[in-house]
């Protein structure tokens, strides 16, 4: 698909992605409708088993283009279709079929923020920081996702104050998953990448799915529901040859069925 935002390089069943809408990638509906189409398309894509999405230069991502919003409605019905196009963006990310790894290189503001905890895993570069300064132009929207992350005090903090708050102390409260130096964020998401690429893309995208419908679930019925996608897996090919290749002590050649 030709891409006007987003730029995809594909290599060794990693796909990365970077958001590159110049001066700060900005979020109109524009590339947000492409980010949805991209990794829809990506999902589906069998030379791709995991996903890195990062942003040009050092801004992951300055939120909502506010220009667009100052204009948006010229008809009734735009503001509704709008709020829908935002929604399934956070979604294209969770509900890809593949890991997505968001490595923040920058700022990731407002519906920026909301973007890099949609994805599966988080890490961050030392001059990366988080915020929700939606309060501040007189909006709201995202707390859903900083209330999965952290206690009731601390969301509503940041939610009310539209403070930042450096990577490192998203680290330090456990909300990501690595912070590191700029120069070694990149590395550092494809060692990551690598590591899951070298799995069974049947079982990683079962279990993908798999953790985001016991997401929300009692944890015994959660747990009953990983059962029975653990019978299903155990049927699998790749099940098979991971078992044979851990008794022959050798790497596993996996065929993805």
């Amino acid at each position: 698909m030709e891409l006007e935002n987003f730029r995809l390089d594909v290599a060794d069943g990693i796909a990365t992605v970077v958001f590159d809408r110049a001066p700060v990638n900005a979020q109109n509906i524009k590339s947000r409708e492409e980010f949805i189409r991209l990794f829809d398309m990506l999902g589906d894509r069998e030379d791709v088993r995991v996903v890195i999405l990062t942003g040009k230069g050092d801004m992951f991502s300055a939120g909502a283009d506010i220009k667009e919003r100052v204009d948006m409605i010229k008809e009734p019905g735009d503001y509704t279709r709008n709020n829908r196009v935002v929604r399934e963006f956070f979604y294209a990310a969770r509900d890809c079929a593949r890991p997505v790894i968001a490595a923040v290189n920058g700022p990731a503001l407002g519906a920026g923020c909301a973007l890099a905890l949609a994805c599966d895993i988080v890490i961050a570069s030392e001059n990366a920081y988080f915020a929700m300064p939606e309060i501040n132009v007189g909006l709201a929207g995202g707390a859903g996702f900083l209330m999965e992350h952290f206690g009731r005090s601390k969301a509503r903090a940041m939610y009310f104050t539209g403070k930042r708050v450096p990577a490192a102390e998203f680290y330090r409260l456990g909300a990501i998953e690595a912070c590191v130096p700029r120069d070694k964020l990149m590395d550092t998401a494809m060692e990551l990448a690598r590591d899951i690429a070298a799995k069974s893309p049947f079982a990683v995208r079962h279990v993908k799915r798999t953790l985001n419908t016991i997401e929300e679930m009692p944890v015994r019925d959660a747990y009953r529901y990983e059962q029975t996608v653990t019978v299903e897996l155990s049927h699998s090919e790749d099940a098979k040859e991971a078992q044979r290749a851990f008794i022959e002590k050798r790497k596993p050649v996996f065929k993805g069925k």
